[in-house]
């Protein structure tokens, strides 16, 4: 037992270490410049520019995959880092519509200017899903560090009931305490919304410490996202998570409950669980990939690190290889 609690007590510590890194200047400019780091990136992320991301997206939708497209980038510091985001994201959107991808975007507000001013960043997300509605296309808003759910909520209401626009929804982590009460509010709304667990470090008061209780609220929300209520309301859950438990017990659920599988859709990260994705595809479920690009790509890479050792381990004997 005293074995199993150092192991875990030991990855807890280096996830720290690793989401730490993530955020870390210093740590970006050394490792963003060993060209084996890229090496392992390249497995997360589907390349530096546009067209390596429309290539990877023709052959996921060839294998009966749809995707979400992430232009990497973290919190911006000006407002013209801003605009450069999101008109690169508006390029994506056209890459999207002119290649006839199976493909949604993805955005954080963070990098499109919620820390400089969230009203500057309602408005670059504004443009970009009034341009997605062009398209006929959607976009979903990213949930990152607790700090920013409130404003970024707001961002989504604003647009979602203010403005009148219907292809825009939201991200909700099972690991914060307030999940559960989110999730009833959007229910009521309507709304589209990802479920995934979260990937940042957040303290004790806001989030579920431990593995276990982050798991039963996943499936707790998941079900609620499900119930007959939701789906009445409108509402379509997206499923993100490579837990095969998770997925297995949301199978079970929606055979269980004669809910069919075009109400809802499972998410994965490029490159993670490859099987897993080809196996859910071949029985008949809408899986859906989440595949990033651009330059930005070390935050990513490390927070990947962070949530599989295993990522890390690979890393570290391909590095002392090279």
């Amino acid at each position: 037992m005293s074995g199993i609690l150092f192991y875990r007590n030991g990855e807890k510590w280096l996830r720290n270490i690793l989401v730490y890194l993530s955020q870390a200047a210093w740590a970006r400019q050394i490792i963003s410049n060993w060209s084996i780091a890229w090496l392992v990136a390249s497995r997360f992320v589907a390349g530096e520019d546009r067209q390596a991301a429309v290539d990877v997206g023709q052959a996921l939708n060839e294998n009966g995959m749809m995707l979400t497209l992430d232009y990497l980038g973290e919190s911006c510091t000006s407002e013209a880092e801003a605009s450069t985001a999101r008109d690169e994201i508006m390029r994506i959107l056209e890459d999207i519509n002119r290649h006839q991808l199976k493909a949604n975007v993805s955005i954080k507000p963070s990098q499109l200017g919620l820390k400089i001013d969230p009203a500057l960043a309602q408005e670059n997300i504004g443009a970009i899903v009034q341009k997605a509605k062009q398209y006929g296309n959607f976009i979903r808003i990213d949930m990152e560090d607790h700090p920013t759910t409130d404003a970024t909520l707001a961002i989504y209401r604003h647009l979602r009931h203010n403005i009148g626009l219907d292809n825009v929804g939201v991200v909700i982590q099972s690991y914060l305490y307030r999940s559960e009460k989110d999730v009833e509010k959007l229910i009521e709304e309507g709304a589209s919304m990802r479920l995934c667990k979260g990937a940042y470090a957040e303290p004790a008061e806001v989030a579920f410490p431990k593995k276990i209780d982050v798991d039963g609220n996943y499936l707790n929300l998941s079900r609620m996202t499900l119930s007959r209520n939701a789906l009445a309301n409108g509402v379509y859950p997206a499923f993100a998570t490579h837990d095969p438990r998770m997925i297995d017990e949301i199978k079970i659920y929606t055979k269980t409950n004669n809910i069919p599988s075009d109400k809802f859709e499972f998410q994965m990260l490029y490159g993670i669980r490859r099987d897993l994705q080809e196996s859910l595809v071949k029985e008949g479920y809408r899986v859906r990939i989440y595949v990033p690009y651009g330059t930005a790509w070390y935050p990513y890479f490390v927070r990947r690190l962070a949530e599989r050792p295993a990522n890390l381990w690979f890393f570290i004997s391909n590095f002392f290889r090279a």
